[in-house]
């Protein structure tokens, strides 16, 4: 058996950081899970200057003031430490436009590799304070998960797929999804919001249970 989850996310949300991490978990503990994963693009900045803009700016401008955004990751921190995740808030200095990074993500998938893409790319944004829109910063994750360079690199260079990535992005938000992490099951069952891994344990129980009893 085979179901499909589809997750929009972004790599610079940290409650997508969270919820792939309880996700992962989960399915370390169902190793026949049916699940076929695939990353779907979702900007939560899509006018994002290209350069990306200092952080401190950023966050004080999206959540109205610093102890409004204090507050705010505070909270972040707390469930990123239940979910085992060791984040650097503080260290990151730049937030930056995502589109390269949902084009890696889009040609990993291609490749096999897209799971792999995605984590590198939290881990290197939350937890190494890297600039994820820088490409040079792109290429050594390229590299890492198996993408090769020179391609990769001829690729950024040029406008490959960018429509492709906006106009999906579009399309989620056109069928009303407004954050991420989104996640759709079998292409009808949305779940919102980053969940614990016992939700998701339940889920794929009751699929197996469903599968058994059909067949």
């Amino acid at each position: 058996m085979s179901i499909k989850l589809d997750i929009l996310s972004d790599p610079i949300c940290p409650w997508c950081y969270i919820g792939k991490s309880s996700l992962d978990r989960a399915l370390d503990l169902r190793p026949g899970h049916p699940f076929q994963i695939e990353w779907h693009p979702f900007q939560l900045n899509p006018d994002m200057p290209l350069g990306g803009m200092e952080r401190h700016a950023y966050l004080e401008r999206k959540f109205g003031g610093r102890e409004s955004a204090r507050q705010v990751y505070d909270r972040i921190a707390e469930a990123a430490k239940t979910a085992g995740l060791k984040l650097d808030l503080d260290g990151i200095k730049r937030t930056p436009n995502t589109i390269d990074a949902h084009r890696l993500i889009h040609w990993a998938g291609l490749e096999g590799c897209q799971n792999a893409a995605v984590t590198c790319l939290f881990k290197a944004y939350f937890e190494e304070c890297r600039d994820i829109g820088d490409r040079s910063e792109l290429l050594e994750i390229a590299e890492a998960v198996g993408l090769g360079r020179t391609v990769t690199e001829r690729l950024l260079g040029t406008d490959a797929d960018i429509e492709q990535m906006r106009a999906r992005d579009a399309h989620a938000r056109n069928r009303g999804v407004a954050g991420v992490p989104t996640f759709v099951v079998a292409d009808r069952h949305v779940v919102q919001g980053a969940q614990p891994g016992d939700l998701w344990l339940r889920v794929m129980d009751e699929l197996c249970e469903q599968s058994e009893a059909s067949s």
